[in-house]
């Protein structure tokens, strides 16, 4: 049984990956995003309040983290047309295993998360930033980003299951953005105003920008955030994975 659910998830991978052939404009824009907000707040904003050294390596691991938190719509409008335009009922009239479809889409969104972050690298190497720390460090800061990305991908699954309806995507997508900018992607916490700056330490996502600067040796790090970031998104999964499936489980009744 197990055989046949990895066989069924990775063909619906596979049926993802060659929607990227017919949709490369889709692709492309979900690329060259975070590197429009790097050049934007890195050149054109910049300041970065609070920040003692180079404020491109502090600025990269959150806009790594912040890179992770967005781009969920294509996910989730893809998962809502499925649904209303009868896929779904399709591949359950099939042999396949329960699930399948929301494994293959979220495979799907990581290698392209993963390309993502390479592209996002690629950028800030050629802008002149460098990791400080080694290379085994590198791949930790790059697994933190990665699982945090599968902790907002599946709440993201959930919430289009929810949703129901692709025009109500647009709506739950707005509740990604207080999330990603009440961080210390761009700032430090000590320069917000107090009550500020405790929500911001208390936002997942900074706990994995802060780890990966110190994964990365980077101005703003602490080795304290690294346990936290790795179990918020434990604590988010444990949570969301098992209600996106479930709710995907009834709608398939």
């Amino acid at each position: 049984m197990n055989t046949y659910a990895l066989t069924d998830s990775w063909t619906m991978t596979r049926r993802e990956l060659a929607h990227w052939a017919r949709q490369p404009g889709r692709v492309a824009v979900g690329l060259v995003f975070p590197v429009m907000l790097l050049l934007m707040f890195g050149y054109l904003v910049g300041g970065g309040r609070g920040v003692s050294g180079d404020y491109l390596d502090y600025l990269l691991p959150g806009m790594l983290a912040l890179t992770m938190a967005f781009g969920l719509e294509s996910t989730m409008l893809a998962v809502t047309q499925d649904v209303n335009k009868g896929v779904v009922d399709r591949f359950r009239s099939m042999p396949m295993a329960d699930g399948a479809v929301l494994v293959g889409r979220s495979a799907a969104d990581m290698l392209q998360s993963a390309v993502g972050l390479a592209v996002l690298l690629a950028v800030a190497y050629a802008l002149g930033w460098r990791a400080h720390g080694g290379f085994g460090a590198f791949l930790g800061a790059a697994g933190l980003l990665l699982l945090f990305r599968f902790a907002m991908l599946w709440i993201g699954i959930h919430l289009a299951l929810v949703a129901g309806r692709p025009e109500m995507v647009m709506a739950v997508q707005i509740l990604v953005w207080p999330v990603g900018f009440l961080s210390n992607a761009f700032a430090t916490p000590e320069s917000m105003p107090a009550w500020l700056g405790a929500l911001v330490e208390w936002n997942p996502m900074s706990h994995t920008a802060t780890a990966v600067r110190d994964l990365l040796g980077a101005p703003g790090g602490a080795p304290g955030h690294i346990w936290p970031a790795l179990l918020w998104p434990l604590a988010l999964l444990a949570v969301f994975f098992p209600l996106a499936v479930r709710r995907f489980t009834r709608m398939s009744r």
